[in-house]
C-alpha cells in the first residue's frame, strides 16, 4: 500500500511539473512571436521595456481567460496594427511579402539557368 501511494505521490508531482512547463512553453512561444513596438527589432520575449512588460501581462490575462493563440493574436493585432506580430495572416495586403521571395527565387534560377547554357553553347561554338 506504501508503494502505491508513493507512485501515485510521485505521478502527481510528473503531471503537475509536465502541466506547469506546457504552459510556460506556450506563453514563450507566444512572447517570441509577438515584436516590441517600442524596441522595434526584439519580440516581447526579449525586451525589458515598459510595452513589453504590459503586453506579456495581457497575453497571461487572456491565457488565464482561456483564449486561444489566434484569439489572442487577433485581439492584438485588432489593438496595435499588423505590425506587432512577426508572421502577418496571408491577405490581398501581404500578398507581395509572401510571395515575392519566392518569384525571386524562380527568376534568379531561371536567370542562372540561361547563363550556364549560354556558356556552354558558346564554348561548344
Amino acid at each position: 500500500m506504501k508503494i502505491k501511494k508513493i507512485i501515485l505521490i510521485i505521478y502527481f508531482f510528473f503531471y503537475v511539473s509536465l502541466s506547469a512547463n506546457e504552459k510556460y512553453s506556450e506563453v514563450s512561444e507566444i512572447y517570441k512571436n509577438l515584436r516590441c513596438l517600442i524596441c522595434q527589432g526584439q519580440s516581447i520575449a526579449d525586451s525589458n521595456s515598459d510595452f513589453a512588460v504590459t503586453i506579456k501581462l495581457v497575453v497571461q490575462d487572456l491565457i488565464s481567460e482561456k483564449k486561444t493563440n489566434d484569439e489572442i493574436y487577433t485581439f492584438l493585432i485588432s489593438k496595435y496594427g499588423e505590425w506587432i506580430v512577426y508572421q502577418p495572416s496571408f491577405n490581398k495586403n501581404s500578398f507581395l511579402l509572401w510571395t515575392l521571395p519566392y518569384v525571386v527565387l524562380v527568376l534568379g534560377g531561371f536567370i542562372i539557368f540561361f547563363i550556364v547554357r549560354k556558356n556552354k553553347h558558346n564554348k561548344v561554338n
